[in-house]
């Protein structure tokens, strides 16, 4: 794919902080803005003063990573922004399996919050709903954790298929198919919770067969060539041009007391129809009905589809 128009240095086109690394700790806050124009028009200036809120944190930060993206629904978009929609830019559409669903719920901003302590995501939080006042409510907040070298609770290695390198940008980053967007990224959330009773009453080698890679040293294991396919294999698109990646930016969440453990998934790509396609092998199977056979084991409660536009379009909201 031709990248050249995001690869020069713009500006206009310089992107969020989508490529950030994985840090220690995430936060992940979905907000609705509030019905009448006083809400819209204070979370329109809340949303443009984004890099002020960011430097309000980063100056106390002598070390290490703090980076906040946001994103925008298409519910919120034209409102708040008063541009038309990015090209491709919908709803988080719901997907009903034979046996699962992938549910669409509500949201119009979404702060994707990644640092090296919890105290950062939290300050950030505090500050930014300050400042949002009565303008805005919370529908979903999650903090996340890193776990065990990268694994997730199930205790696989998540992430391995993230693309790296010149492949990051161009995989994430809209390009001049869509001239008004270039260095946006759509960014696809759902909040996953674990039946880890069930799951670690199966063998590893089961385990291993519905992952797709080993669980000690996370080795890829042969794709199937007919019948149930595993949750790697699922998730790999391929067409003519060749495979289409996503960055998977996802973390553990839990809550022991309540018994509550969970994975939250975030997926940004330059074409939202990639995260979809990979959804919909997932809950449909490919072929129907051979779902994701991790389905049986997690279960989506949120999906909710956002659009990042560049940093520079966010700051122009103010004018």
């Amino acid at each position: 794919m031709d990248y050249s128009a995001v690869a020069k240095h713009d500006l206009k086109t310089e992107p969020q902080y989508i490529d950030a690394p994985l840090t220690s700790a995430a936060a992940f806050l979905v907000l609705n803005i509030n019905d009448g124009d006083e809400a819209m028009d204070k979370a329109r200036s809340v949303v443009a003063s984004i890099e002020d809120l960011l430097k309000d944190i980063k100056i106390q930060v002598n070390t290490g990573i703090f980076t906040a993206n946001l994103g925008i629904s298409h519910h919120a978009w034209e409102p708040l922004t008063r541009k038309p929609l990015p090209k491709e830019l919908k709803p988080f559409q719901e997907i009903r399996g034979a046996q699962h669903t992938a549910v669409a719920t509500e949201g119009d901003l979404f702060y994707h919050i990644r640092a090296d302590s919890v105290d950062l995501v939290v300050e950030f939080e505090k500050i930014l709903l300050e400042a949002f006042g009565d303008s805005v409510t919370a529908v979903d907040d999650v903090t996340g954790f890193r776990y065990y070298n990268g694994r997730d609770l199930l205790e696989f290695v998540d992430g391995t298929a993230n693309p790296i390198g010149l492949s990051l940008p161009a995989a994430t980053l809209v390009g001049e198919e869509d001239p008004a967007y270039t260095g946006g990224s759509y960014v696809v959330i759902q909040k996953y919770l674990h039946d880890l009773k069930d799951w670690r009453a199966q063998t590893t080698e089961t385990q291993e067969q519905i992952i797709g890679r080993t669980k000690f040293d996370n080795i890829e294991l042969p794709d199937a060539t007919e019948g149930q396919k595993s949750h790697k294999t699922l998730c790999t698109i391929q067409d003519a041009e060749g495979e289409h990646d996503i960055l998977r930016d996802n973390m553990p969440f839990a809550t022991p007391g309540k018994g509550e453990y969970g994975t939250y998934f975030i997926g940004y790509s330059r074409h939202l129809w990639v995260t979809e396609k990979m959804l919909e092998r997932m809950f449909i199977g490919d072929p129907p009905p051979l779902h994701d056979r991790i389905l049986d084991y997690s279960r989506a409660v949120t999906g909710v589809t956002f659009f990042c536009p560049p940093r520079k379009f966010l700051v122009d909201l103010a004018d």
